[in-house]
């Protein structure tokens, strides 16, 4: 199946990995690399020298295109973007803030870059930016995604833009990737299909759960982490919704935040201080967000934890490998453009 995607990132299938935190590691990342697609390295969480680490391992795990992502809203993104870059990984994704500094340096190496995106204004700015492609992010994704669901917000992008784009948010089939194309899109990101995986380091009990879900399974808030995202219903979810924060609690949480990134805590405190009121409550949010992500899709807690979860989880039953998965998908979507046009 060849798209605008395939040979832009030379891969055989329309099909990317997410790049979600914990999740897409090296070996998830490589899985879906060696089976045609395109993973994304989640490097969110991970200290400038751990992303070197988390490259070199991909990197010995296949030789296949990937790409590493950066989520420019996170303290220390730009240290990671640094490293990023410097490997010059072939495909960089970017999220959450103005990424022209990155595709200026991508493009430099002969690289390619992909901006997430929930907006139009986004997509028309990431484009005017350099970004090579945009991935669009519907209502139904799990995690940050955007305010419009998928249907609608796929073919009112696609006709905006001159960039190819790849769906996201409610895809994890070949009905869904046939309705993608259809809709104008170029290829879908799955994250919540790849989670429940063989290959995913997603705990056990939670692909179990997740195979009995139904769509209705999921909570969408900005209480997790401070931006709108979408979780898995849990006695976790529920407390966090519910727990009230405070400039006080915020400064404490700074610590958390600048363990995580490995940066000085007096200066991420004062940087979070400077924000302002709204901004620091938001950041001491991300601060608990990231312990509760890490407890549930690490040690299967759901009730200090949460865990990330698309409402594409209804319609998931089983756990089989990446490969599996992707061939399977490509078959399905093959079906699903012959059958509907026979029906037209």
């Amino acid at each position: 199946m060849k798209t605008k995607i395939t040979e832009l990132f030379g891969i055989k299938h329309p099909i990317l990995l997410s790049g979600m935190s914990w999740i897409s590691t090296p070996e998830l990342v490589a899985a879906v690399a060696n089976a045609g697609g395109l993973g994304i390295l989640a490097t969110g969480i991970l200290k400038p020298e751990e992303t070197k680490d988390y490259i070199d391992r991909t990197r010995k795990l296949t030789k296949n295109p990937f790409a590493a992502n950066v989520t420019l809203y996170f303290p220390g993104a730009e240290q990671n973007a640094k490293v990023i870059i410097a490997e010059k990984v072939p495909v960089v994704n970017y999220a959450l803030g103005k990424g022209d500094w990155i595709c200026k340096a991508v493009h430099e190496y002969g690289g390619k870059v992909i901006a997430t995106v929930t907006t139009l204004k986004h997509a028309q700015a990431a484009q005017r930016d350099g970004a090579d492609a945009l991935i669009v992010t519907g209502h139904e994704a799990a995690g940050h995604g955007g305010a419009v669901t998928s249907l609608v917000l796929v073919p009112s992008i696609a006709e905006a833009v001159k960039i190819p784009i790849i769906a996201a948010g409610g895809f994890a089939d070949g009905r869904g990737l046939a309705a993608a194309l259809i809709l104008g899109a170029e290829g879908i990101s799955m994250g919540t299909r790849f989670m429940n995986s063989v290959e995913s380091p997603v705990h056990a009990s939670q692909k179990a759960i997740s195979s009995q879900l139904d769509v209705f399974s999921t909570v969408y808030t900005n209480k997790v982490d401070g931006l709108p995202a979408r979780v898995m219903d849990t006695k976790g979810a529920r407390r966090l919704i519910k727990r009230k924060l405070n400039p006080i609690t915020a400064a404490f949480l700074s610590r958390r935040i600048a363990k995580i990134v490995g940066l000085p805590w007096l200066k991420v405190a004062i940087g979070i201080m400077l924000m302002g009121p709204k901004k620091a409550m938001q950041m001491a949010r991300m601060a608990e967000g990231f312990f509760a992500f890490r407890a549930g899709t690490m040690e299967g807690d759901n009730v200090k934890g949460v865990l990330p979860i698309g409402q594409i989880t209804g319609i998931i039953h089983d756990t089989p490998t990446v490969k599996q998965i992707i061939e399977r998908i490509v078959k399905e979507a093959i079906e699903a453009q012959k059958a509907a046009s026979s029906r037209i």
